[in-house]
């Protein structure tokens, strides 16, 4: 199996000229780690002593210790390092002029899972906005897209729904590494600051993170392994129901019920081959915290067995619609505020596009919704080619 050299290690191998006794800053998290899971900040302290002068955390915390949404982390001291630690899901979720006041540059190293909905990379467009307002440089250390770079899927995202869960007008499954984001946001969608992406070495836009030889450290709490991260495209937008997408159990986003599903009922209500690469396992769960918190919910495991042919969310919005299909008494989609927006819905959010949510209530065929988004999606793939840094 070959082992990827991620864009940290490919930054300490060869020291750019242009952080030369540069003043730097790290937004980094318990999954900004080496190949032998030595993390970052300590790679960088033991190279550059008291030029790393501050931290920046994402959602969760430096130690992704933070459960669940709007659950703010503070600002802190590294417990190692003795240097600031400016969380950015806190109060604010820009950084301020303070912030950046003891720095000359940003390093970039976060594993993002290839959503539209996940906030790392938004965080990280906020720090480039910032570096572009305060004069500061921005280096990103590329990082695998763990569910690949090839598949893209799902509609883009429409301008009324701008949220922290998605800034810009991307699919669901955006099929890029966060060094590609970082170049596309700055050029495509204007930030325009001064932005270096360092790339991995030996990355190939066909691998799954199981195929890389990196270790996986979970870069939030409820995305423990890989396979979580594969699903999670569709089953992020169980948050938007009174369905429980697994938090407070071991498996969240592979399990995903309520107490009031009959999974013979869901099993008959779709059709199996809306479900390519994957088999829908029936189960009972009892969360241990957050939605139905010990209740009995009944509901499924998603095994996928096939990744290459497997669409998360296909999958999951054929299952929400057979979920309001057949328990339209019980279902209920939640309400604000989610990802600190009080008055949008937060399935509107998460899908992007308040049509999707009447279409599904309509049961409009999840072909024909698909079909629906394919021009903004083949638009969006031709637009990412220019940003793309792998074969």
């Amino acid at each position: 199996m070959p082992t990827i050299s991620p864009g940290l290690e490919q930054l300490l191998q060869s020291w750019p000229a242009s952080l030369k006794d540069q003043r730097i800053g790290l937004l980094c998290n318990p999954a900004s780690v080496d190949h032998n899971l030595v993390p970052s900040r300590l790679r960088l302290e033991k190279l550059l002593g008291d030029r790393l002068t501050c931290l920046f955390s994402p959602q969760h915390g430096l130690f992704a210790e933070k459960q669940d949404n709007m659950i703010e982390s503070s600002h802190r001291r590294d417990p190692l390092l003795d240097i600031p630690v400016f969380s950015l899901y806190s109060q604010t979720r820009i950084p301020t002029r303070d912030m950046f006041d003891s720095i000359d540059a940003l390093l970039v190293d976060l594993q993002d899972v290839g959503t539209r909905v996940y906030t790392f990379i938004y965080t990280m467009s906020h720090c480039m906005e910032a570096a572009r307002q305060y004069n500061k440089k921005v280096v990103v250390l590329d990082r695998p897209n763990p569910i690949g770079g090839i598949q893209v899927e799902g509609n883009c995202l429409d301008s009324q729904f701008f949220s922290f869960v998605g800034r810009y007008p991307i699919p669901m499954r955006h099929g890029m590494t966060i060094g590609e984001l970082a170049r596309m946001f700055n050029a495509a969608y204007g930030i325009g600051c001064d932005l270096q992406v360092v790339p991995m070495e030996g990355w190939r836009r066909t691998m799954h993170f199981e195929e890389t030889g990196l270790p996986w450290v979970a870069p939030s709490p409820n995305l423990p392994t890989p396979t979580s991260a594969l699903v999670y495209p569709g089953q992020v937008i169980w948050e938007g129901t009174n369905v429980s997408e697994g938090r407070g159990t071991t498996q969240p986003f592979e399990l995903f019920g309520a107490p009031f599903i009959d999974p013979d009922g869901i099993l008959t209500a779709i059709e199996t081959e809306n479900i390519p690469g994957a088999i829908l396992r029936p189960v009972e769960f009892e969360p241990s915290a957050n939605k139905w918190q010990g209740k009995t919910c009944r509901g499924f495991q998603i095994h996928v067995r096939e990744p290459y042919l497997f669409r998360p969310y296909r999958t999951s919005l054929t299952l929400l619609q057979a979920v309001l299909r057949c328990h339209e008494d019980l279902f209920q989609w939640k309400m604000p505020p989610y990802e600190y927006e009080y008055e949008r819905m937060p399935i509107d959010l998460i899908l992007g596009d308040r049509q999707i949510r009447k279409q599904l209530t309509e049961m409009t065929p999840i072909h024909d919704l698909e079909s629906s988004w394919q021009k903004e999606l083949k638009a969006f793939e031709e637009m990412r080619k220019t940003y793309l840094l792998y074969p």
